[in-house]
């Protein structure tokens, strides 16, 4: 389970940030996972919780926003809603798709005391 991993990072991100602002608690964070990354939000979230626990973030609440898959059609030349990560076009059916969007990771925000 790759998530442990990714919470643990997300841990040691905000421990970090710690250190540079100063904050001793967190109240929220606010991540972007893209639907086309291969992550699952329920288990990032069990695995978050789990390696909060002790830490300044323990009893944080995690709040995940969901990016949607885009991708740019060299056929159509346009942007492109994409669903899997090797589809095909839903406008064309080409497969010469340039990955846009959905599958990112990233700490958007921290809510600190």
């Amino acid at each position: 389970m790759h998530e442990m991993s990714l919470a643990e990072g997300i841990v040691d991100l905000i421990e970090e940030e710690s250190r540079r602002q100063g904050f001793t608690r967190v109240l929220e964070v606010r991540v972007a996972v893209g639907e086309l990354g291969g992550v699952e939000p329920e288990a990032l979230q069990f695995c978050f919780d789990a390696v909060c626990r002790g830490t300044l973030a323990d009893g944080a609440r995690l709040t995940i926003e969901r990016v949607p898959g885009q991708a740019w059609c060299m056929a159509c030349a346009r942007v492109v809603p994409l669903h899997e990560r090797y589809g095909e076009c839903p406008q064309c059916g080409g497969v010469e798709l340039q990955l846009q969007a959905g599958d990112e990771l990233r700490l958007l925000d921290l809510e600190v005391r």
